[in-house]
């Protein structure tokens, strides 16, 4: 079992969550299978210091539907990030892993700082 500690300052959100995604899924380890949920833990540090090429700071949008017609919310990435930093990386990192039995034990592995 390995702890992984990353220092988010400076970093893009992709390219982060995408190395996160990679850890968690147990592919850096010698004893790696596909089956199994993987031993490696990750720490991320200084969250707040993410940032987004371009423009997509101020384009990037969040939706979520309630669940009635017309009730599509959206909320821009300046806005979420602001609120809570630490959901934006988690999100990111969540969408990246492979949709399975697996996924909530392995995104419980994930501690943000």
């Amino acid at each position: 079992m390995a702890v992984y500690t990353i220092d988010a300052k400076g970093k893009k959100l992709g390219r982060l969550a995408t190395e996160i995604a990679v850890i968690l899924q147990g592919k850096k380890s010698p004893f790696y299978e596909p089956r199994l949920e993987g031993d490696d833990r990750v720490v991320v540090n200084n969250v707040r210091g993410i940032v987004l090429s371009g423009r997509k700071a101020s384009e990037k949008i969040y939706y979520r539907h309630a669940g009635q017609l017309g009730h599509l919310k959206k909320k821009k990435y300046e806005e979420v990030f602001q609120k809570n930093p630490a959901w934006v990386l988690r999100h990111a990192v969540n969408l990246m892993l492979p949709k399975n039995r697996l996924r909530a034990r392995r995104i419980k592995k994930l501690t943000i700082k």
